[in-house]
Formats: C-alpha cells, sequence, structure tokens
C-alpha cells in the first residue's frame, strides 16, 4: 500500500478524561443487522469503560431491540420503496441543540447517509474530530434494484465522505485497502474488527430434534442462507445454485427475514422459512445446518459467515473483501467468485459428497472463530478515539506505525 505523511489534527485538544461521543447511526436499533448489533455493543462497552457516549438515529414505534445506551430519535422519513428503513435527511434544529448541550469530543457517524454528512459538517464547522466506520459496502446496492447506472456517483460520493474524516475504521485489511484506492490517507484508516459469541453459536447446540421438528431428516443436507432477506443479500444466487446443484436430499433452510420473502419462497418450493430468530433459537438453528451458503458480496464484515464458522458449518462464500478476510480458501471454508453459479454449484456438490471434508472445514472454522472478540475489537475503537484527540507530536507516531501496518498487508 502507498505510504503517505502522517495527519496532523491541531483542533483536537489533549484530555485528561474519556472523550466525550456523539455517535451517528442510519437506524441504531430499528432493525437487527449485524451493524447494529455491533454499534450497539460497542456503546454498552464504552460506557462501561467510563465514556459519555450519545447516539443520534432515526427511532420506529416498535424497534427491533432495546438500546445501548442513550438514544436521541432524529426526525425521519420512510426511505422510498423500503419503508422498514428510515432516513433522518438532516440535522434538525432541536438535534443541533441537543449536540451542543451534550458538547461531544469526537462525533463518530456509521453510515454515509444524509444524517451522516450533516453530522460530519457539524463537526466541522465547530472543529470537532469526525471519526467514521464502515459497515457495509453500499455502492453495490443499487444494481440489485435496476439502477446501476447511478453506481460511480454513488462511489464518488463515498469517496469524499470518508476522505473527509480524521479516521476511518474498517472492519478489515481488505476494506482498508479499497479505502486507500479511493485516496483515503493510509495514516487516517484503522481496523475495527468484530467478535462473536461463541456460547450462542456454537456445534454443540446442533439439534436432530430441530431438524425432525421441521421436516430435516439426518440424511438431509441442510444448506443455510442466514441474513435479511433482501436481493442485496444475494438472494437470486442462493437459489439458482441450488437449482443448478440439483442435489438429491438437500433442503434449503432461510434464517431471517425481510421484504423479499416473498420472491425468496417462490425461488424455493420445500424451504424451511423460519422467520426472524434471536438468542439461543438462533444458535441451535444454525448449529442444526450443515452448509452456509453466503453468495452476497455487499457486507463489508460478513457477520454470517463468522457466525456460521462459530457454529461448525462449512461456509461457502463469495470471494469478496470480507469473505477473503475471514476464509483461508480449503482450510476454513470455500469462496467462490461473486455471481459465479457454477462455482457455487460445484462448491456445494463437493461439500454433499464429501461429509469428511465438510466435517473438517467445519471444526478448523470452529477453532479460528476463537480469534474475534468483541471486547477486544471494541477496545480498539476505544484507542482510535484518543489517537485522534492526541497531541500532534504522539499522532504522528501512531500514525506511521499504523501506515506501516497497513503497507505489510
Amino acid at each position: 500500500m502507498q505510504q503517505s505523511q502522517p495527519i496532523s489534527n491541531p483542533r483536537a485538544p489533549a484530555l485528561a478524561r474519556k472523550p466525550r461521543i456523539a455517535l451517528f447511526s442510519g437506524n441504531y436499533n430499528c432493525l437487527p443487522d449485524g451493524a447494529n448489533q455491533a454499534l450497539n455493543r460497542l456503546v454498552a462497552f464504552l460506557e462501561s469503560d467510563g465514556f459519555a457516549v450519545r447516539v443520534y438515529s432515526p427511532v420506529v414505534p416498535y424497534p427491533a431491540f432495546e438500546p445501548a445506551g442513550e438514544l436521541v430519535g432524529v426526525r425521519s422519513i420512510p426511505f422510498p420503496g423500503r419503508g422498514e428503513y428510515r432516513v433522518a435527511v438532516g440535522l434538525p434544529a432541536e438535534t443541533r441543540r441537543d449536540l451542543d448541550a451534550f458538547a461531544p469530543d469526537i462525533v463518530h457517524v456509521s453510515a454515509p447517509d444524509p444524517l451522516g454528512r450533516a453530522a460530519q459538517r457539524y463537526a466541522a464547522d465547530r472543529r470537532i474530530p469526525i471519526v467514521a466506520s464502515l459497515h457495509t459496502r453500499f455502492e453495490t446496492y443499487f444494481e440489485f434494484y435496476g439502477l446501476g447506472f447511478v453506481r460511480g456517483m454513488i462511489e464518488r460520493y463515498l469517496q469524499r465522505f470518508y476522505r473527509r474524516c480524521d479516521l476511518v475504521f474498517a472492519p478489515n485489511r481488505p476494506m482498508a485497502e479499497m479505502l486507500v484506492d479511493d485516496g483515503v490517507d493510509p495514516a487516517r484508516i484503522a481496523i475495527w474488527s468484530r467478535g462473536v459469541d461463541r456460547q450462542k453459536f456454537d456445534p454443540a447446540r446442533r439439534s436432530l430434534a430441530w431438524r425432525a421438528a421441521h421436516g430435516i431428516a439426518d440424511s438431509d443436507l441442510a444448506v443455510l442462507f442466514f441474513g435479511r432477506l433482501v436481493r442485496e443479500k444475494g438472494i437470486a444466487d442462493f437459489a439458482a445454485t441450488l437449482a443448478r446443484a440439483a442435489l438429491p436430499n438437500v433442503r434449503p433452510v432461510v434464517v431471517g427475514e425481510g421484504p423479499a420473502h416473498g420472491e425468496f419462497a417462490r425461488c424455493l418450493p420445500g424451504a424451511v422459512f423460519t422467520g426472524h430468530l434471536s438468542g439461543n433459537a438462533l444458535g441451535e438453528a444454525v448449529a442444526s445446518a450443515d452448509v452456509l451458503l453466503n453468495p452476497s458480496a455487499t457486507e463489508a464484515f460478513g457477520n454470517v459467515n463468522l457466525e456460521a464458522m462459530a457454529a461448525g458449518l462449512a461456509v461457502i462464500s463469495a470471494d469478496a473483501p470480507s469473505g477473503r478476510a475471514l476464509i483461508e480458501p480449503g482450510r476454513t471454508g470455500l469462496l467462490v467468485a461473486p455471481g459465479d453459479i457454477d462455482g457455487y454449484a460445484a462448491a456445494l456438490t463437493t461439500l454433499a459428497d464429501n461429509k469428511a471434508f465438510r466435517t473438517r472445514l467445519g471444526q478448523a472454522a470452529r477453532e479460528e472463530s476463537a480469534r474475534y472478540d468483541w471486547d477486544a475489537a471494541s477496545a480498539d475503537v476505544a484507542a482510535g478515539y484518543f489517537e485522534v484527540i492526541r497531541p500532534k507530536p504522539a499522532k504522528a507516531a501512531i500514525s506511521r506505525r499504523r501506515r506501516q501496518g497497513l503497507s505489510a498487508a
């Protein structure tokens, strides 16, 4: 990766206390997706460690879960065509007054939406350091809805958005390298990985009784789709792969819910649809499958891959940055080029025909998952916060070390 000069941030004062964080989210607890769960875990960690955190986000009458920390609702409208999402079109006067009263030392934006951009402008006007975290590849979404022609415009907007930040948290090194390719200074990039609950996602939760209750015989190959039921998660490729492979005794198992449920169900006759699950019920369902087939290339991290790995499943994933960061091909899973239906079908056939290989992949994946810890990941974010408010000399030395680390990746 290219070298660059370390940044200096004369507007960031040294503090004798832990910084006050204003965190902006697109839908902090409206939906139970991986990005929201990571942000809630981060806030819970920070508050337990003595940070003052206030979260600004659209809210809904019936949220997916109770929020961690203090949540301040921001006026919003339903996203056109996807009413489950809310969009705050700016930073209303009442929100600005609340921010002024809170007096944040750092503004953290977690989505490049209008609220995130307004928060950037607020911070820039007041010379408050701006931190961003990258959670998903928004630029990839539009082609799934016949809007691929806007991708270039969206990519240019995202490049400008992240270049404006004093620090950008990428979820893994491949995504950090993509940010550098987009013109973000390596000295402004840090890694915020993710964790996994290895007690909830555990091979020991595999249940023949659960399988039998859903009409899945022990001899069947239960192929799991796990996540929000939306087009950008690869539902068309999942269905096409099973049709192309045409394997006997295969049962698709779909864990999740979303607006594309009907579309997906029409493509998968005979599939088991569990709806949204959480807690131990989710862990049992995942561990009771045999293979995770995840053809989505839109994630920045790939939480479902990691959770399936922890549950001891053999994983077939899109060979996207998120997949490459987690999976060593042939040892902890299999990678297939995004959109390569023949490749996915061949990988699935290999695992169906070779149970011993499938078992070895699952065991190695389970072991690999032990490397991912939520508290350690959150502590990296806390360290990044301190970095952006350090005096210039200490900050420059840390920036050089980070730049060297990214260059070696």
